[in-house]
């Protein structure tokens, strides 16, 4: 350190200070990284690794990026999990005396990110906190960026489970926790490989209770835990006071934006573990992770950021009250039942900008002009959604419009201070609107007009003291001066101070023209100053009024939400259910909404009949590919869309709350945890047992499919008799198989029904009918469903052949196998003119009795026909 030049000695001293983030030392115009930091900046960045003099014989490895595009640096280092420090100059270098100062303003990791380029606008970017002890774990999520702050606890044999499914619905970016949670070791690997999070291990002392104690409650500004409901839940204080100590740590300012804690339970929300949301792809295809296909893709006709946000939420988080589901189903129907008033609101929320994440960086002091702008038209859009909600007869819309606050005021502030079209750096000055401040106003005068007034100076001079020649200059030296010829100097009025003598001339300085040329010269640099000032004071202004803003923006979600569901029932033709708590499940002529939006063709619609009676439990059989996955999945989607507040795609439908869907479909090896496709089903299975209640939605696929025939058809039978038995559980349950010995259970067991898949057969052809009828299935349809999906007539014809003498109890043959014949004994070859596919067509065609065929036979003969052709 004694050989490290002054700056390099001041950069080391901050380094230390943050060991695990890359310092983004300012230097000037630019942000610059030494050493180790510097080596992986380039590395991670694909810069030029330079070097800089130290003060030691090897130049110190540089390399940095520009102050005003460094956004988009920081942006891709915090994507890969690197914590950034922002290293400011904290004077003017023009005004320094020696080493400029330098210190932290704030660290920017993947939790704390508020930067809008950084952000994605539909989803929320939370950091967790989690402080776990043996079966016990407080948790919170934080987003910094809209201001909210969620947390519940965990409790448990299954602990691990529980955190795992709670941390999967967050998503966050990054996870702190304290040393006891590493002893569920499954955590770490899920949160690297599964969420993809940065992981921070804090040591105890930042969850210890006391301290802990007191920052949430400075935080909140409360006396006691009792005031936020924290008494009861100790490991949440800890939780939310450790995170408090990092964000202050790295955010140095703008925590004020938290507010208020939402505490949560599992008893408020319909239970989606990760299997669940995955195979019912909610928010996400379980093959493309891509919106498209997925039931958010179905519902979200949202039109604001904040909208896009908490449609997700509610889609994860179906509610378990009847009258909370009623506020929203009244509000979605009021809404369906009045086309104008739709069209005017979806008209008015367009163009409202993110109200929470523009108020987070207002509050944090990082918003420039054009936010403050965007916040203005934002909030010049909220009288007339004010006015059109005024006459609303639901609860929840009346609610909303109460809840919104037109802030005018605000928008007259921000109107009156800041400029239509401001710069995007607020360094620079040129946002402050003329007619503003009048101090303001008169500096920019002396800058615009500088030249002008030298001259009014000059020509009242001459006028008043009657010397032609007078002039009036400027130098570096002594700055502006009036000069007076030899011939007139004995006529240089008394309060002339002479300042300078010249062979032909006298110079002169007076009080007034000292003043105008500080007014001058510092015009530019404290125009600039005041404008920083002004605009600090209006931004202040702005984040003063916090709840206001953040009461009217949950209010504008809300509405945004409502309105989507009300759009997507009106143009998808659904049904309000009745959601009761009887425990029935009853549709008649239920559709999926999502492969119904998907398809062109016109989805064929299902009854469901289910209940905690005779109809707790439904064995469905029948062909793969014929439709039963689809079945199963659209009944737990329309209880999910029902208990959300939505109507739901069906002619007729009644509801009872459904506080769980636990799902059992399809498996894979999970090689990397050494786990085969049957240990995982049997995991899941056992997960289900111990968590199913006889209130839950079971959705179980080919259970037992991944062991030998005997083996998998016992688990699954003793499966099927434990869900369908009231003593051991009773739940509602789904259950596709092809072990057709299982239908023999609907004489054996009370609430268990048969269900199959209708299929038409002719000759060796089939077709899938889509519909689902009373009973079990006559056969599999196996070798004709691999005929349908294009295997080869030679092995399906080899498959029959085989099915047959296993049928007939005899010993599987082996092929014939025919030797290639002499030249002389081949039969002539005549090569075909028509294609093999295209004589299969024709074919087909012939052997067709198109009076037979019912409207959705044609459809489906006519789509083979039409895939073979092809």
């Amino acid at each position: 350190m004694a050989n490290l030049s002054p700056m390099m000695q001041q950069y080391f001293q901050i380094k230390e200070q943050y060991p695990n983030t890359l310092l983004f030392f300012r230097l000037g115009d630019f942000y610059e990284m030494f050493f180790d930091d510097a080596k992986t900046a380039s590395r991670e960045l694909e810069l030029t690794l330079t070097g800089r003099d130290c003060g030691q014989e090897e130049r110190a490895p540089m390399c940095g990026v520009p102050f005003h595009s460094a956004e988009t640096y920081i942006a891709r280092l915090v994507a890969k999990g690197y914590k950034v420090a922002i290293c400011e100059q904290m004077e003017d270098p023009a005004l320094a005396k020696g080493l400029v100062k330098r210190d932290i303003v704030r660290v920017i990791t993947p939790g704390t990110v508020l930067e809008s380029s950084m952000l994605d606008e539909t989803k929320n970017n939370f950091i967790c906190s989690l402080c776990a002890e043996e079966n016990r774990a407080g948790i919170c999520f934080a987003d910094i960026s809209t201001g909210e702050l969620h947390a519940t606890t965990l409790e448990g044999t299954e602990l691990e489970e529980q955190l795992k499914n709670e941390l999967s619905r967050y998503s966050p970016r990054e996870i702190l926790i304290n040393p006891a949670a590493l002893a569920y070791k499954a955590l770490p690997p899920f949160i690297k490989e599964r969420l993809s999070a940065s992981l921070e291990l804090l040591e105890d002392d930042a969850f210890e209770k006391d301290v802990c104690t007191t920052l949430v409650l400075e935080q909140f500004q409360k006396n006691d835990l009792e005031e936020l409901d924290l008494r009861e839940s100790p490991l949440v204080v800890c939780a939310i006071g450790a995170l408090l100590r990092y964000l202050k740590q790295t955010q140095r300012t703008g925590l004020e934006r938290m507010t208020q804690i939402e505490l949560y339970s599992g008893a408020q929300f319909m239970r989606l573990d990760l299997n669940a949301r995955r195979n019912l792809e909610l928010l996400e295809t379980m093959r493309n992770k891509e919106k498209r296909g997925s039931l958010l893709w179905v519902l979200d006709k949202t039109r604001t950021a904040m909208g896009k946000r908490l449609i997700r939420v509610w889609i994860e988080q179906p509610l378990l009250s009847p009258a909370q589901i009623s506020r929203r189903q009244n509000a979605v129907e009021e809404l369906t039942e009045d086309a104008i008033l739709r069209d005017s609101l979806a008209e008015q929320l367009t163009g409202i900008h993110d109200l929470e994440r523009l108020l987070s960086r207002i509050v944090y002091g990082s918003a420039n002009g054009r936010e403050l702008r965007s916040l203005s038209s934002a909030a010049a859009k909220l009288p007339g959604l004010k006015a059109l909600l005024r006459e609303s007869k639901s609860a929840l819309l009346s609610g909303i419009h109460q809840d919104i606050d037109p802030l005018e005021d605000i928008q007259d502030l921000i109107d009156r201070a800041i400029v239509d079209d401001p710069p995007f750096s607020i360094r620079d000055g040129g946002m402050i609107r003329p007619g503003y401040s009048e101090e303001l106003d008169l500096l920019k005068g002396d800058m615009s007009d500088g030249k002008g007034i030298i001259a009014q100076i000059e020509a009242k001079e001459r006028e008043r003291t009657g010397i032609p020649k007078l002039k009036v200059g400027y130098n570096r030296v002594f700055g502006y001066y009036i000069e007076i010829s030899n011939s007139y100097k004995e006529q240089a009025p008394a309060e002339y101070i002479r300042k300078q003598t010249l062979t032909n001339c006298e110079r002169f300085i007076t009080p007034e023209l000292k003043e105008l040329e500080g007014r001058i010269l510092g015009a530019h640099d404290r125009s600039v100053q005041l404008e920083h000032q002004l605009f600090d004071e209006v931004r202040k202004t702005v984040a003063a009024q916090l709840n206001r803003v953040q009461q009217t923006a949950q209010a504008v979600a809300k509405l945004d939400v409502l309105l989507s569901f009300a759009q997507v029932s009106v143009k998808n033709d659904y049904t309000r259910p009745v959601v009761n708590l009887d425990g029935k499940i009853v549709l008649k002529e239920s559709r999926h909404p999502v492969i119904e939006a998907l398809l062109d063709a016109p989805f064929v619609p299902n009854d469901v009949q289910l209940d905690k009676d005779e109809n707790r439990v439904a064995i469905i059989t029948g062909p793969n590919m014929a439709g039963k996955s689809t079945y199963m999945r659209q009944i737990a989607l329309i209880a999910v869309m029902a208990q959300i507040g939505c109507f739901v795609p069906a002619a007729h439908a009644e509801l009872g709350i459904v506080d769980s869907i636990f799902t059992r479909v399809g498996a894979s090896d999970d090689l990397a945890s050494g786990q085969s496709t049957f240990m995982v089903e049997m995991t899941e299975v056992a997960e289900i047992i111990r968590n199913a209640t006889d209130k839950s939605l079971l959705i179980l696929d080919e259970i037992g499919r991944g062991t030998s025939t005997y083996d998998g058809m016992s688990i699954a039978r003793a499966v099927l008799e434990f869900v369908a038995d009231k003593k051991t559980l009773g739940a509602k349950a789904l259950f596709a198989t092809h072990y057709h010995e299982l239908t023999a259970l609907e004489e054996q067991l009370s609430g268990v029904k048969n269900y199959n898949i209708a299929v038409k057969k002719r000759g060796d052809d089939i077709t899938f009918l889509r519909r689902i009828v009373r009973g079990g299935a006559d056969d599999s349809f196996g070798i004709e469903v691999a005929k349908l999906a294009g295997v080869p007539n030679k092995v399906v014809t080899r498959a029959k052949q085989i099915l047959a003498e296993l049928e007939g109890g005899q010993e599987v043959s082996m092929p014939k196998r025919r030797g290639r014949k002499p030249a002389s004994e081949q039969e002539d070859v005549q090569l075909a003119l028509i294609p093999p596919n295209e004589t299969e067509v024709m074919e087909r065609l012939r052997a067709l009795d198109v009076n037979t065929l019912t409207p959705i036979e044609c459809m489906n003969t006519l789509f083979e026909l039409s895939r073979l052709a092809h």
